[in-house]
């Protein structure tokens, strides 16, 4: 159960996160959230996806990682084998809350880091420290402090951006059957992507809408990611062939 707490340097002066990946940690899954804010990174590497949100009924982007909930292609011996980090794995324990403050005599909402103390990465022997001695933020802590800024700003990007998509007949389904071998099939279904022939076939109207938005560069992120399926099937037939061999 989560147990979130205000970040503060005398609180958590002895905060440490454990930057290694495992099962133990909850890396083991299929797919994460993805945000418009890293498209452009996260389609040299991952096959993105939509999926609708149980809870909301909205679309979101999602960053597939394996063919089954929890395969994770990825994670290998303690590694992350890709150079680009996903945002919902990059931020650990840490997430963006906001306070009421103060600020020139008006009461504003302002955005403010917590961090979940139940998480398995928390520590204070091991991993990265949070606080400097004297209570400044180390390198660690400014480098999340970007990646939440990205989750943030890809978050509220999204609903617009993914909105559009549907109203425009973007998002449709996509169902993969894949053989890998002689004895093994994987199926992607409740998955959709990018339909190539609606986007090529818009209007001029409607293409300079979503360019003018700033949509249209992510509609083709997420079309070029789907190059990365060879990838993950390459790595899973790879796995196959070591687990048969031993």
């Amino acid at each position: 159960m989560p147990r979130y707490e205000l970040l503060n340097n005398v609180t958590h002066k002895d905060l440490r996160v454990v930057t290694r990946f495992g099962q133990e940690f909850g890396d083991d899954v299929g797919m994460v959230q993805a945000f418009p804010t890293e498209f452009a990174e996260l389609q040299r590497e991952y096959p993105i996806f939509f999926r609708k949100d149980r809870d909301s009924g909205e679309w979101q982007a999602v960053a597939l990682l394996g063919f089954d909930r929890k395969e994770n292609l990825f994670l290998q011996n303690g590694r992350w084998n890709a150079d680009y980090l996903p945002g919902a794995i990059a931020k650990g324990p840490f997430l963006i809350g906001f306070q009421e403050q103060r600020i020139e005599g008006e009461l504003r909402r302002e955005p403010v880091i917590h961090v979940d103390m139940e998480h398995p990465r928390v520590s204070t022997s091991e991993g990265e420290a949070v606080f400097l001695p004297r209570g400044g933020h180390t390198p660690y802590l400014e480098h999340i402090s970007g990646v939440l800024r990205g989750i943030r700003d890809g978050v509220e990007a999204a609903k617009a951006m993914f909105a559009e998509f549907d109203a425009l007949g973007l998002i449709q389904p996509m169902h993969f059957e894949v053989q890998l071998d002689a004895e093994h099939r994987v199926s992607l279904s409740g998955l959709h992507g990018i339909d190539r022939d609606r986007l090529a076939g818009l209007d001029a109207e409607a293409l300079h809408r979503l360019h003018r938005a700033g949509y249209l560069e992510g509609a083709f992120l997420v079309q070029s990611s789907m190059h990365n399926l060879r990838r993950l099937m390459a790595e899973k037939q790879r796995r196959l062939r070591q687990s048969a061999a031993a």
